[in-house]
């Protein structure tokens, strides 16, 4: 017989086997001992944290002939069928799949006819937020009055997408997500069962990287095993097979950005590189790393409920915080946050990493226009080591200084460098000519010809030199229609001026060249 997965191999057939949930096992059990059950029922909670395993087994239960005090007995014929897959009482159904209203309407019509055999039909539906406006429709009357011996069971990770005029027909019952604590002695349990040693530090990783999901836990663990078969599961496998990272690593990377040594912190970053480990992960741990610091830092007590870790890395945590500074973590944390979420979708991820490690070990790099307080609290703080370590000011800043009050006329005047561009306004510049790719007839003509630049406010200027495209553009309308594109780009409100010049000499005079600013920045960088 072919091998099955784990998290399928051990999927509980009783309820006393469901771990993490018992507020919704005993709600329903007691419903099944007191004959009060209902006739919708909603389970919404993230991924692998039950809700079609209890579906099945709330299904099995309402249908088991001899049930033990709430839960299916397991033996009868009713229960056999429907373990095996082969009962016609419980029909599940992949909304993601079957999404339209000629799925729905197949089932409306199929409640009209009484189970074969058994109490009751039970239609589950998984991913029930896939389904059309139209399906929805479909399915509210019998959703609200279905026969006595039907029970709809919907299931969704995303809740906030279903109509109010389905939530209101149904018992909402919300999936927590499970403690590592409840995954880990689950996966104690089972490896008891499996005959495969392993370390509890292996399995409390696997735990804590599952994120609250018992399916992704089991799906962890079938991976490690399967990669050390035949051996004992340590800690140091799990975060070979894993990509993770160990925390001493983490440790030895802050010290040197505490030191401002950028080449040290890529040193560290080129040996996790050629360790293979996964780089999105690693940003990710080193976050967790920080934060754990911080609670460390601000909290007295109460940290081994917050923090889960054994007490010996527990009290080295504790001394790391006491050497740092309080605003310097949450920069860290700050800085790390937001390379988070640019990781996930870049394909040169070591470089990003990179530029974030070496502009946590130089605070100058941050632009003032954007440096926050702990930024520029970090520079002076590394401008005070630097005196005290005795250097001296750098020879360009005399020179500069000489140079204040010219003995000759000065040029003409161009108009000046902002301090910072914002974010938005460079991601438009990054991303201008998919914003040109993507707008409609004649819009999309103009701006092919149009040149960025910065106004007063930090504002857009779209500057352009045809006089039929500054007319077109200039059109409260047409503008508005520009505002709009750019504003579904960058997630926030964006407007912009348009200009006009007489010649392309007269652009570089008065206007800054947008695109030629921001893609100097990104070579310095």
């Amino acid at each position: 017989m072919s091998y099955t997965a784990l998290y399928r191999k051990f999927r509980p057939d009783i309820f006393e086997d469901v771990k993490g949930q018992e507020h919704i096992v005993t709600t329903l059990r007691n419903q099944i001992k007191a004959d009060r059950i209902g006739h919708a029922y909603l389970f919404t909670g993230t991924r692998g944290t039950g809700k079609t395993t209890i579906a099945k087994l709330f299904a099995k239960a309402v249908n088991c002939e001899n049930p033990i005090d709430g839960s299916p007995c397991g033996k009868c014929r009713s229960c056999q069928t429907i373990s095996a897959g082969a009962s016609v009482n419980v029909i599940e159904i992949d909304a993601a799949s079957n999404n339209g209203v000629d799925n729905i309407r197949e089932i409306v019509d199929e409640v009209s006819y009484s189970p074969v055999e058994g109490k009751y039909k039970v239609y589950i539906i998984d991913e029930v937020h896939m389904l059309s406006i139209g399906a929805f429709n479909a399915l509210l009357k019998t959703l609200e009055e279905p026969p006595s011996y039907v029970i709809f069971i919907l299931a969704t990770t995303e809740v906030h997408k279903l109509p109010i005029t389905i939530l209101s027909r149904c018992q909402r019952y919300d999936f927590r997500r499970i403690s590592i604590d409840t995954i880990t002695d689950r996966l104690s349990e089972l490896m008891e069962k499996e005959q495969v040693t392993a370390e509890e530090k292996a399995l409390r990783y696997i735990a804590k990287t599952a994120d609250g999901s018992m399916r992704d836990a089991l799906s962890l663990l079938d991976q490690c095993i399967a990669f050390h078969f035949g051996e004992t599961l340590t800690y140091d496998k799990v975060l070979d097979v894993l990509g993770a990272v160990d925390t001493s690593v983490f440790s030895r990377l802050l010290e040197k950005i505490e030191k401002y040594d950028a080449m040290g912190s890529i040193t560290i970053l080129e040996e996790v590189v050629m360790q293979g480990r996964e780089l999105t992960q690693f940003v990710t741990d080193f976050t967790w790393y920080l934060r754990n610091l911080l609670l460390a830092k601000t909290s007295d007590s109460g940290l081994e409920d917050m923090i889960d870790m054994s007490g010996d890395n527990l009290s080295r945590l504790k001394a790391e915080a006491q050497q740092l500074e309080l605003e310097d973590i949450m920069r860290y944390i700050r800085i790390f946050s937001e390379l988070s979420g640019q990781i996930r979708y870049a394909t040169q991820k070591r470089i990003l990493i990179e530029m974030t490690l070496i502009k946590l070990c130089r605070p100058a790099m941050e632009e003032m226009g954007g440096a926050s307080a702990d930024a520029i609290k970090a520079r002076i703080r590394a401008l005070e080591e630097s005196l005290a370590n005795g250097a001296a000011l750098q020879p360009q800043y005399a020179q500069q200084s000489s140079q204040s009050q010219p003995s000759q006329p000065a040029p003409k005047a161009k108009k000046e460098l902002p301090k910072a561009i914002p974010d938005d306004i460079k991601k438009i510049v990054g991303e201008w000519s998919g914003i040109i790719s993507q707008a409609q007839q004649p819009l999309q003509s103009y701006l092919k010809n149009a040149r960025l630049s910065l106004g007063g406010d930090n504002r857009l200027e779209i500057v352009l030199d045809d006089g039929i495209g500054y007319d077109y553009m200039s059109r409260p309308d047409n503008r508005a229609q520009l505002e709009n594109m750019l504003s579904s780009i960058v997630e926030k409100e964006i407007s912009v001026e348009i200009k006009k010049i007489e010649d392309s000499e007269s652009f570089e005079e008065n206007y800054i060249d947008l695109s030629k600013l921001i893609n100097m920045d990104i070579e310095i960088e």
